[in-house]
């Protein structure tokens, strides 16, 4: 039997690890690749920002699932202080006894073998499989594998690797500036901006493909033009305009649901609903948008406030709340008696623009019979004070 064993800190897998783990599957005709997440890997340390083992752990179940005969193993993730691939090895060994074991790794770790704690032990327990990724790697590898039989008997495989320009590091550098999301299965990706790993921000079109999804077709015009008014906005009124696309973006995902769809969102989050009436209906989607955000897009309080109140408005609001308020009310596929005028005013006095439109909806209310929420005549009563 063939087995492999490709360890490293996947801090994040990305398709690098997928394209090197696949080739050297092929190449080296493994029965069994077993993917091994570091715990604490004994050459460097973990950058400080660093998930927990635990989720490295589950992103490389993730990553490398659609790879046949693989696995992955967390026997260095639950061993405690440093994981010496010597230790990992004779673990394997166990497992598969009498099997032919391959050790993958970079040639830079290859070069360096010798340096490994219990090397010796090491190297007449496993054929080292080397990835080259050009001519000068073959060459480098092709000596230092020339010394290592000479000195040990041991013999290396050489994989020849179709590079991916990436790299964990780079990712980590790139998924804060909304880059890097095309190195990293949407499945992860998806958890890294749930839990904003890596101090992560979304990627502006997946983030839109996503919301879109859960949209009826008749609403993505509004919601794309009330990003346009969203972003237009705050550069205008000096806030983030990140927050005020993100909010955009996000602020109708629920709007398409049913009353018993809301009252399970807002059950699910620990929110009695025992005083919510069907009345109330056409006004729970800013309340569990918000919510469902947060769940699954991990958005930060203020962008979460501005969704949750930028259909009735309340009292306090902030300024980024004001902006997605009047963004939804004013962006360009609205047409109704007065909005060119409070177009103007949104760009020139923002709280006499709230007022207007606050009243106008509650006006447009009372007119048909339907008392105003009690959170608009407090923004009314607040602004105009």
């Amino acid at each position: 039997m063939r087995v492999g064993i490709y360890g490293g800190t996947f801090n994040p897998p990305h398709t690098g690890h997928e394209n090197s783990a696949r080739i050297a599957k092929g190449q080296l005709n493994l029965d069994t690749l077993v993917i091994i997440p570091a715990g604490v890997p004994p050459h460097k340390p973990m950058p400080l920002d660093s998930p927990a083992p635990s989720i490295r752990f589950e992103m490389a179940i993730n990553a490398f699932s659609d790879l046949p005969d693989t696995i992955v193993s967390d026997f260095e993730i639950k061993k405690i202080g440093p994981s010496y691939t010597a230790d990992t090895v004779e673990v394997i060994k166990s497992l598969y006894p009498g099997a032919e074991i391959f050790l993958l790794m970079g040639t830079d770790m290859y070069m360096s073998l010798e340096t490994w704690k219990d090397h010796r032990s090491l190297l007449s327990s496993v054929i080292p499989a080397v990835f080259s990724r050009n001519a000068d790697d073959t060459q480098k590898i092709g000596e230092y594998s020339h010394h290592l039989n000479e000195k040990y008997g041991v013999r290396t495989e050489t994989v020849k690797n179709t590079v991916v320009p990436v790299s964990s590091s780079f990712l980590r550098e790139s998924l804060p500036n909304r880059e890097g999301k095309g190195y990293i299965k949407d499945t992860n990706y998806s958890y890294i901006i749930k839990s904003r790993l890596y101090s992560a921000k979304p990627d502006w079109q997946w983030l839109r493909e996503k919301a879109y999804a859960m949209l009826s077709a008749k609403r993505i015009p509004h919601v794309k033009a009330c990003e346009a008014a969203a972003v237009e906005l705050a550069e205008r009124w000096g806030v983030a305009s990140d927050d005020a696309r993100e909010a955009a973006i996000l602020h109708d995902i629920t709007k398409k649901l049913g009353f018993s769809e809301h009252i399970k969102i807002l059950e699910d989050n620990g929110i009695s609903t025992l005083n919510i009436t069907k009345d109330e209906d056409k006004l729970l989607h800013s309340w569990t948008g918000s919510l469902l955000a947060k769940a699954m897009f991990g958005i930060f309080e203020p962008v979460a406030d501005a969704i949750r109140w930028h259909t009735t408005g309340k009292a306090g609001m902030s300024k980024l709340a004001k902006i997605l308020y009047l963004a939804d009310y004013i962006e360009e596929t609205r047409d109704f008696s007065g909005l060119e005028e409070l177009r103007k005013l949104a760009f020139s006095n923002i709280d006499e623009a709230m007022v207007m439109g606050l009243e106008m909806t509650a006006s447009d209310l009372s007119a048909r019979g339907i008392v105003p929420d009690k959170s608009t005549l407090d923004a009314i009563s607040d602004l105009k004070r």
